[in-house]
């Protein structure tokens, strides 16, 4: 995308047979094997297209003074479908639309770090649109990540009085900002256009402030700061840096945040009026609050129930913990050490080169919560998927559906026991995941699929199927990751 209790409405193998049984009880582990609870993941395709947006709340502000770091904060936590509507007629053409859009997503990410890595800047690259050549900034072509495929959305207050507006959070941007009047250019949003001139907070950078020379990409107007960012699949903000209010739901407003205030935007945001940035970079969210660490729980996306953001809050003491790395190229991801994968408690053959971050800032592997299905480089999928298909024998085939190879056909099964899939971290740490966050619906007829993906790229990313009911924490001050599942 701090530190007064408040919500914030806001829009992770082995080569033995196991045996598949259809079962009716509740999904359970046995460290082999994952059961699978067919017949409720598919009522969840039913039920999400049926799912009323939840009312906008108003939002009650106290002081807070960011120049501290030891207050927890939280936040609510919703997916897109608790706030948005869905238009489509079915759950496949929804499930079409979501890999269509990370697609777009993954292809923006590793852009960037391409770019990083062979140093490129971001201002050497040339406006892609001539409406954007017109505001007289260089584009960065990719300086970001497609915020399309943002599937978690909060809303909170900018300015003072507070405009209440939905946003998108993202661990994959640094920079915060929300669409404003008068507007060159404006997608449609949930909520009005919010409109500096009514707000006794907003005031303009120069061209000095420090926060205006952390942008990627800046210009100087009449002496006050111009910012840019563009996104690979053609989304892009244009506006003037400004310091804001930013109210979070229930208690707490932070005073002066850097914020972009885009009076020329364009792209799939989704009824959402920007985004809050909790990227690593010194313009991110958390980083301009001087949180020491943060946490999330991805609720199920065709869910309407909530979880929480959580600032400055302590790691969960059973918490699977990982070393947390950062690229000496682009400050803004996340990366995590991994040193392999299993299928079925079965430690596959992948070098462990593979997963690692270089020192020239290539390959590694980075947790995302906007990115929904994991990539793996790849050879390192195809040990995967060949070690589960094998211990899925037992199982219906079916066609491969978009970026999906490996598909089943369930319709005639309540329930299915599955190989375990687990992450293998660098500190010889192991997390295993539940068969949900890797078998999971793409119709409501029963069809099934693996959910990873290969990519040509070396990076690798953790996407938010994998994490969904996994409670991840960021500790930034101590360098690790956490993983607590069911710590929704």
């Amino acid at each position: 995308m701090a530190e007064i209790g408040f919500p914030l409405l806001c829009i992770l193998f082995t080569l033995s047979l196991p045996s598949i049984l259809s079962r009716s009880h509740l999904p359970t582990s046995t460290g082999e094997t994952s059961e699978l609870d067919v017949s409720a993941s598919i009522q969840k395709t039913l039920d999400v297209l049926s799912f009323t947006p939840r009312p906008s709340q108003s939002l009650m502000a106290s002081a807070f003074d960011s120049s501290s770091s030891s207050s927890l904060l939280s936040l609510q936590l919703h997916s897109r479908v608790s706030v948005h509507k869905s238009s489509h007629q079915d759950y496949e053409s929804v499930m079409l639309a979501r890999l269509a859009r990370d697609s777009a997503r993954v292809e923006s990410l590793q852009t960037r770090v391409d770019l990083a890595v062979n140093g490129v800047r971001k201002a050497d690259l040339k406006p892609v649109d001539t409406e954007l050549a017109a505001e007289d900034l260089e584009v960065p072509v990719i300086s970001g990540t497609s915020q399309g495929s943002g599937e978690y959305f909060c809303r909170v207050g900018i300015g003072r009085p507070a405009s209440q507006v939905y946003m998108v959070l993202d661990t994959g941007s640094d920079v915060n900002w929300v669409q404003c009047a008068p507007c060159g250019d404006c997608y449609q949003q949930a909520d009005p256009i919010f409109e500096p001139a009514s707000s006794s907070s907003y005031s303009p950078l120069t061209c000095d402030a420090h926060q205006c020379k952390s942008l990627d990409v800046s210009e100087c107007r009449n002496g006050t700061c111009l910012y840019e960012v563009s996104y690979g699949d053609g989304s892009y903000t244009v506006g003037d840096f400004v310091t804001e209010t930013v109210t979070l739901e229930g208690s707490t407003a932070v005073q002066n945040i850097a914020i972009g205030c885009g009076h020329n935007n364009e792209g799939l945001f989704v009824g959402a009026a920007g985004l809050i940035g909790l990227g690593g970079g010194a313009l991110s969210f958390p980083s301009q609050i001087n949180a020491t660490s943060y946490s999330y729980c991805l609720v199920d996306r065709d869910s309407d129930s909530a979880s929480t953001l959580d600032f400055n809050s302590p790691t969960p003491h059973d918490a699977i913990t990982a070393p947390l790395l950062r690229s000496t190229k682009l400050d803004t991801f996340y990366y995590v050490g991994l040193r392999g994968l299993s299928v079925a408690g079965q430690l596959l053959h992948i070098p462990s080169s593979t997963f690692k971050l270089t020192t020239d800032g290539n390959a590694g592997v980075i947790v995302d919560s906007g990115t929904a299905v994991t990539r793996l480089q790849t050879e390192a999928y195809n040990a995967l998927r060949d070690a589960f298909v094998k211990g899925t024998k037992g199982l219906p085939s079916a066609n491969g559906v978009a970026l999906f190879d490996t598909c089943y056909d369930l319709s005639e099964k309540k329930s299915v026991e599955v190989p375990t899939v687990a992450f293998h971290f660098s500190n010889g740490k192991k997390l295993d995941l539940p068969a949900k966050n890797y078998l999971i619906p793409v119709d409501s007829s029963g069809t099934f699929c693996f959910a990873f993906a290969p990519t040509s790229s070396s990076l690798s990313i953790i996407g938010n199927v994998q994490q969904q009911g996994t409670r991840v924490s960021y500790d930034l001050e101590n360098s690790l990751i956490g993983f607590s599942p069911n710590k929704c």
